[in-house]
């Protein structure tokens, strides 16, 4: 059985990995913070601080893990802007040690990037445009990007769409759970219709991923949904699934002030190539929905 070692397990995305992971031909190592109330088969919790590189060479010595899934990342676009070293250090700086470890012991890496590489001023973006990053955190992510396809050649640089579903651990930041409680408390929610993605649901991604860290897929790859709409039009449609009326979601506009880092208009990534090269089926709205409801139980909430 393959060694996967996962950064972010506790996150959003990082936790529907390790449920999705269930059955699969993984051991899956967990570096986190904390250790998080969740058990299943061949899972195993390290706690460290990927700030602390002899810590991770000290796992990387222990596990010698076949794949590495490098999720964790300083995601809060705001927060980047306003703390530009954090950022720089959380996001690019540890992707460097993972980079060198494994080059040093011969791991796949799949790296996590982010549809705000672009700057949005077309969409339907293939892997192969150019990035043209609008904020400090697409800058961190670019550069990440960059080192992993230069410094290593068994690497898979992942760039999902706006990521729809249902937290496995704890709350994470997932969106549609935290659109989902405001509904339920009686109140509207907002979305802008000039942001425009293409949204991939939990489910399909993390399958998605698991399937790369057993095949031998090199490069960017776009993990995204079928569909490309305006956020507002997403939210509407996620709305009527969920049973509540049209009238409970609102336009916005985004607020613009000194502490908020600018947005790239349209992100929509074409996955065409991710729907060549993999098993795992892309989804347009209503099925992701599916898969995510489905999960519902699962999740608890």
């Amino acid at each position: 059985m393959k060694r996967l070692l996962l950064t972010g397990g506790g996150g959003f995305v990082g936790g529907n990995i390790i449920r999705e992971s269930l059955g699969a031909p993984f051991a899956i190592h967990v570096v986190e913070l904390e250790e998080a109330p969740y058990r299943q088969a061949n899972l195993v919790w390290h706690v460290a601080n990927l700030l602390d590189p002899e810590l991770l060479r000290g796992i990387f010595a222990r596990v010698r893990p076949e794949v590495v899934v490098h999720t964790a990342a300083a995601s809060d676009i705001d927060f980047c802007e306003v703390h530009p070293e954090e950022a720089w250090r959380l996001n690019t700086g540890v992707t460097r040690v993972l980079v060198d470890l494994c080059r040093e012991r011969n791991s796949r890496l799949i790296y996590f990037s982010s549809d705000s590489v672009f700057d949005g001023e077309r969409g339907d973006y293939a892997e192969e445009d150019e990035p043209g990053s609008l904020n400090i955190y697409a800058r961190t992510k670019v550069a990440s990007e960059t080192m992993v396809r230069k410094d290593l050649e068994n690497s898979v640089v992942v760039r999902p769409s706006l990521v729809l579903g249902l937290p496995a651990l704890g709350t994470g930041n997932s969106f549609l759970y935290r659109m989902k409680m405001t509904l339920k408390e009686g109140r509207q929610v907002a979305f802008p219709r000039e942001e425009i993605r293409s949204p991939v649901d939990v489910v399909t991604l993390s399958r998605a991923v698991l399937e790369l860290a057993g095949n031998d897929y090199r490069g960017f790859l776009h993990l995204s949904g079928n569909d490309r709409l305006s956020r507002y039009d997403m939210a509407l449609r996620l709305a009527h699934r969920l049973g509540y009326a049209a009238e409970t979601v609102v336009d916005t506009k985004p607020v613009v002030h000194s502490g908020r880092a600018r947005r790239p208009r349209d992100v929509s990534l074409s996955n065409l190539r991710a729907r060549e090269i993999l098993a795992t089926p892309m989804h347009a709205l209503e099925e992701a929905m599916d898969l995510v409801l489905a999960e519902e139980g699962v999740n608890g909430t």
